[in-house]
């Protein structure tokens, strides 16, 4: 029974690193030849040197070893900022839902990990006829933070 518990938590963990991301309208994936934690870490470090903040984490592959499981590594962070979130709420409480915008970095069957994001502009899209020029411009800047956190923590 162990060896078949075994072979299955095995079987598991790459079946779900092997169905890498695909692209889709209003995200941006990075494949990279990092490692997952190797990408973790340069996210974290590509954080603290932008003008936003990690604000939540969680990590399902955290989790299920906790319980004796193994998956592909995954971790969310949750990015922004108090300033953002006023900023964001005057225009639109219904953005709010939003809030903190996430990166996603998950590991890849071949050992390497991808970072990937829904652009601000897409993530608020739907509240921008409330939002206007104010909500379009927040997702305007934080498009830009988003993607320099990103080229950061991907560059080699």
């Amino acid at each position: 029974m162990q060896r078949f518990l075994t072979f299955l938590s095995v079987f598991l963990f790459w079946s779900a690193a092997a169905s890498a991301l695909e692209p889709r309208e209003g995200w941006v994936i990075h494949d990279t030849g990092k490692s997952f934690g190797a990408l973790v870490e340069a996210v974290r470090a590509a954080v603290e040197a932008a003008p936003i903040a990690i604000v939540t984490q969680a990590s399902a592959s955290d989790g299920a070893r906790a319980q004796g499981h193994t998956i592909a590594g995954n971790r969310v962070f949750g990015l922004y900022r108090n300033d953002y979130a006023r900023r964001m709420l005057s225009a639109s409480i219904a953005a709010g839902i939003e809030a903190p915008i996430r990166l996603y970095v998950t590991e890849n069957a071949d050992g390497t990990a991808s970072l990937s994001y829904k652009t601000p502009t897409a993530v608020f899209d739907p509240y921008f006829d409330e939002g206007g020029d104010d909500l379009r411009a927040l997702a305007a800047e934080l498009d830009s933070v988003f993607e320099t956190v990103a080229q950061t923590a991907i560059a080699e």
